[in-house]
């Protein structure tokens, strides 16, 4: 047979194989994409008709001063859970400093809306129950896409529940003013990312599955590089 000939049908056989891996890891990785895909597609197509240009229309009229205080406001109140979670993880040290700034950013701080805490040179964490279960060694598992939550994943959507517990809004009695604050933090979350989506490059699928699983991982790690496993991607 002629060399060439040879030759292309070697580097035919080994992109198969490296095919046929690529989608192997994915099934390990997505097993339910056909799902997922469907609440992906329901959640994009939620966004583009209403949250975006709600989110949009509050950027426009809202100084930034204000929405930096919105954010401050939102970022204040999650440090509760974070507290919890470092506290969880038996990170003692984190929590401490996870109270300080509740306790400063909600006095001096105006209820969290300025942020006097970094300032001071109190770091800011960010940890969840998802974050905890995986801390304890439990694995990810599949990846999953939400209804109006979006990127997920087993363990993250298992963890959703007692990360709703702990949420100081969940705790609000008047149902009109806690269903403002879920309302306000949906948009101040969605306007942080205007600038982000602008990365996303390819298969908007698989470019948000990707990241988010890729970044959840380092989440858990506490970016320790050393110990990061990115076979699956």
């Amino acid at each position: 047979m002629n060399t060439k000939i040879k030759g292309f049908l070697a580097a035919g056989v080994i992109a198969a194989v490296l095919s046929q891996n690529a989608i192997a890891q994915e099934n390990d990785v997505d097993p339910w994409e056909g799902f997922n895909r469907a609440m992906f597609s329901f959640n994009d197509t939620l966004d583009t008709i209403a949250l975006k240009p709600l989110t949009k229309g509050y950027k426009a009229v809202m100084p930034d001063a204000a929405e930096k205080g919105v954010s401050n406001f939102f970022d204040n109140l999650a440090d509760v859970g974070t507290m919890i979670n470092n506290l969880l993880q038996a990170k003692f040290d984190n929590a401490a400093q996870d109270l300080a700034r509740v306790t400063f950013n909600s006095t001096f701080g105006l209820a969290g809306f300025i942020d006097v805490a970094t300032p001071m040179g109190i770091e800011k964490h960010n940890e969840d129950f998802g974050q905890t279960l995986g801390h304890l060694g439990i694995e990810s598992g599949p990846y999953l896409v939400l209804p109006f939550f979006g990127p997920s994943s087993v363990r993250d959507g298992i963890g959703k529940i007692p990360d709703s517990m702990v949420d100081p809004v969940a705790h609000v009695d008047d149902t009109g003013a806690r269903n403002a604050l879920y309302l306000t933090r949906v948009i101040d979350t969605r306007s942080r990312l205007l600038e982000t989506e602008k990365l996303i490059a390819g298969d908007k699928y698989t470019f948000i599955r990707d990241a988010y699983l890729q970044k959840r991982e380092f989440d858990v790690l506490d970016g320790n590089l050393e110990n990061y496993d990115d076979s699956n991607f």
